[in-house]
């Protein structure tokens, strides 16, 4: 069964299909605001970290698949009245999958588009986040090909998570109770827990005069209602819910007269704010968000020609950034992976470094310190100053020992205690990074910069330090062959060789209740033979061993 194929001149794959197998999946964004979208527009979107500052739910190991993401439902509202089946639907097929007339998906380069037709409505979606921006647009181009004008009702839809995405899925107690939103001249934001203890809230809007909205999960779906089935949808209108409490949405409606022929442009944003602490309220009783920032970015967003210019920039931010690396070959699959798809790809593992997928959660784990080292020798040629900013902040997670966590969150850049450290092949990717980004740029500077061990103000060292201890723990953990020490273990992370786990519920990774000293790993031996060499050749250059 073909599904798809690569468009070449366009650097984009095209989906033909909706109901692929498993969804298949973008990566948006490329500095701090992240989205990941399927090619039935399902997915989530995030600040900086998966966990810490979800702005919207999304439902893994769910039937069906792909629930939560960027919705919209079209309804015709003539076709309502006459009785008529399937008056409404989601033109990204997800998640009314009511049967369309035509579909086609593209996921670009830090874009992905979908278009699809039903009843000779056409609509052309468009999603992407803006170079240095930390909201994303939806661009939605709605066609009406039939030989009559049209009554349209439009629903842009989105479900806010309360940000903690682990707490969100589990505190229900507590969380039930927590969710609050403003509405104001046609913009839903969101602010759990703003007034409290957070300096952030996400917002929703798009470019038309909303007919109506709803910030009540219940009141748009109805009891006992799924997304496939929305009673707004159904009914044609909204009632104007304030979430207190329950589950917070966002939904905007939007009503359209269209002629024949005619065609509209639609505009939404979703994004985040954070304000500083003296600068959080418009009013003196702390009720009223100060929505400044947010108001000067719609402005100018939301305005048809500055979309095409930010979409256009994107485009050719990307097509520099591969131009510094690309091949000529007899053989087009070669040349097409390497010049475009992989370098994507690394660019992607750079910003998400397995946090954050479609099998991982991006709440059970942050940025691994393996995994970000091996992910920069892949990418340190694209991006080399983010590169040595990113040697420094997994340098920083090490501790004095020549150890590492094995992640740490990527808002806090700390070490994450709950998986803690002893995966004793870490330390050794430090040198390797390094190693990387030194015969990438020549910038031998980094080396004296001074880093501190565990994020510990005052326990600061030169980098080389941190890479010297890296070689040093490895030579202080050897077993009775000679041969490294596993401790939890080595690039295999299930190869935990020091748990013999008898209760349920543990966890086979992280379990250590063997102290130890015999279980050897030939992997870490091969892979301290080439870190060695590698700090050999830093150290001749420097003039010691550090």
């Amino acid at each position: 069964m073909r599904y798809g194929y690569f468009d070449d001149q366009q650097q984009e794959y095209v989906i033909e299909r909706p109901d692929t197998p498993l969804p298949w999946i973008n990566y948006l964004g490329s500095e701090s605001y992240y989205g990941l979208i399927s090619n039935t527009a399902g997915g989530y979107s995030f600040y900086r970290d998966a966990r810490l500052r979800r702005l919207t739910r999304y439902r893994y190991n769910h039937p069906p698949l792909d629930v939560g993401g960027r919705y919209l439902y079209i309804r015709d509202n003539e076709a309502a009245e006459d009785g008529k089946d399937e008056y409404y639907w989601s033109p990204s097929w997800q998640p009314v999958r009511c049967a369309l007339d035509s579909y086609e998906c593209r996921h670009g380069l830090g874009y992905t588009t979908i278009q699809s037709s039903k009843n000779d409505i056409q609509t052309l979606s468009t999603y992407f986040i803006p170079l240095h921006q930390d909201f994303e647009i939806w661009h939605y181009r709605i066609t009406n090909l039939q030989n009559k004008e049209v009554d349209l009702s439009l629903f842009l839809s989105v479900e806010f998570c309360l940000w903690d995405a682990w707490d969100d899925q589990t505190n229900f107690q507590r969380n039930l109770s927590t969710g609050e939103v403003e509405v104001e001249n046609g913009v839903i934001y969101h602010k759990t827990e703003y007034r409290e203890r957070r300096d952030h809230y996400a917002f929703f809007t798009c470019s038309a005069d909303p007919a109506g909205f709803e910030t009540q999960r219940e009141a748009f779906l109805g009891a006992y209602r799924g997304w496939d089935d929305p009673l707004a949808v159904e009914l044609g209108r909204t009632s104007e819910s304030i979430a207190t409490g329950w589950q917070p949405v966002g939904v905007l409606q939007v009503d359209l007269q269209l002629g024949p022929g005619k065609e509209y442009d639609l505009i939404a944003m979703l994004g985040y704010q954070a304000n500083l602490e003296t600068d959080k309220f418009e009013d003196q009783n702390y009720q009223v968000i100060n929505k400044k920032p947010v108001n000067i970015k719609m402005g100018k967003y939301l305005n048809l020609p500055y979309v095409e210019s930010s979409l256009g920039e994107l485009q050719e931010h990307w097509d520099k950034l591969l131009s510094a690396y690309q091949v000529s070959s007899p053989n087009a699959d070669l040349d097409r992976m390497v010049n475009t798809w992989n370098q994507y790809q690394v660019m992607a593992t750079f910003n998400f470094s397995r946090s954050a997928s479609y099998f991982e959660s991006g709440i059970g784990r942050g940025m691994g310190f393996r995994d970000s080292n091996q992910d920069l020798l892949g990418f340190v040629h694209l991006i080399p100053e983010r590169a040595r900013e990113r040697l420094l902040d997994l340098a920083a997670t090490q501790k004095e020992d020549g150890s590492a966590y094995h992640q740490y969150q990527p808002l806090t850049k700390r070490g994450n205690d709950a998986v803690g450290s002893d995966f004793n092949d870490d330390p050794l990717w430090l040198v390797l990074g390094a190693a990387a980004y030194l015969k990438e740029t020549g910038d031998w500077t980094i080396l004296d910069e001074l880093v501190p061990f565990d994020n510990q103000p005052g326990s600061e060292m030169p980098l080389l330090d941190h890479l010297t201890k890296s070689i040093q723990f490895t030579l202080n953990r050897l077993g009775p062959h000679g041969l490294p020490l596993i401790g939890r273990a080595d690039w295999n992370d299930c190869l935990n060789l020091n748990c013999f786990s008898t209760e349920p519920g543990e966890s086979f990774q992280t379990t250590t209740n063997k102290k130890g000293e015999t279980a050897e790993s030939v992997f870490i031996a091969g892979l301290f033979i080439i870190a060695a060499r590698e700090m050999a050749s830093i150290a001749g250059r420097c003039g010691s061993w550090g």
